[in-house]
């Protein structure tokens, strides 16, 4: 076997802060000692979910067996997971820093399974995946992303089931979104629907997409994590995923 050195596009504070994450979950639960430090986990964590590379990639590079690199990133991204705001907290974070509207979009996350698999296909998408539905704030930072579903469950319906069109009316909260959030209500504004609409609908539906799309960015920002490009592992894993990965965005960011 062959190893080389490579370079991993992500800060050095990035690093040093999962580092202190696991370096303090080990003495909370009395870890005496383990293969790798806690700053050579992380990076072992950041290289899988960064560049996607496999178990046996990364426990070759590391010098661990891949049951050892399959634990220290599952733990790693658990404990990562459980630093997202929850979504009232989003909420109340987004109208505090004076936004003056939120973004929500639904994403597809890929998953390498087949067509028996029906639960998971996405019609609009044409393959299969899990739907994850993100708020981001006008820039394109991500706000809050939810939990994973199954990817034919239709955005809207996904938008219900997590409660993020009752929570954002309870705030007052007025968002942008898509022609698939048509029939959510306010404060949820999406652009006119049909063919031969007047010359103001048209207008407006410009306006609106050009405020929308800076935020949609969001989920490309998601999307540069490789490990979120296609799916190998449970599907069931890729909510916990995607939140790890937009608290470790959002320390990139910061």
């Amino acid at each position: 076997m062959l190893f080389y050195r490579a370079a991993l596009p992500l800060s050095r504070r990035t690093l040093d802060y999962v580092a202190g994450v696991i370096r303090r979950h080990r003495k909370a639960i009395g870890t005496r000692w383990r293969k790798l430090t806690p700053g050579r986990q992380a990076l072992l964590a950041l290289v899988h979910l960064r560049k996607g590379e496999t178990y046996a990639e990364i426990a070759a590079g590391f010098g661990v067996g891949i049951a050892t690199a399959w634990r220290y990133v599952t733990e790693t991204v658990a404990l990562l997971a459980t630093r997202v705001p929850k979504l009232d907290q989003a909420i109340r974070k987004a109208k505090k820093a004076g936004y003056p509207y939120l973004v929500l979009d639904g994403t597809l996350i890929r998953i390498d399974r087949v067509a028996a698999d029906r639960p998971y296909y996405s019609g609009k998408n044409r393959c299969h995946g899990m739907n994850i539905q993100v708020l981001a704030a006008p820039d394109g930072t991500i706000v809050w992303t939810s939990g994973s579903l199954p990817g034919s469950v239709h955005d809207l319906t996904a938008a219900r089931i997590w409660g993020i069109i009752r929570r954002l009316k309870a705030a007052g909260m007025v968002t942008l979104a898509d022609k698939s959030y048509v029939g959510a209500g306010e404060p949820v504004r999406v652009p006119y629907k049909g063919r031969g609409k007047p010359v103001g609908q048209k207008i407006a539906n410009s306006a609106h997409a050009k405020l929308r799309s800076p935020g949609e960015r969001a989920n490309a920002q998601l999307k540069n994590w490789r490990i979120l490009q296609k799916l190998r592992c449970c599907p069931k894993q890729a909510g916990q995923l995607v939140k790890a990965i937009h608290v470790l965005q959002t320390r990139e960011a910061g």
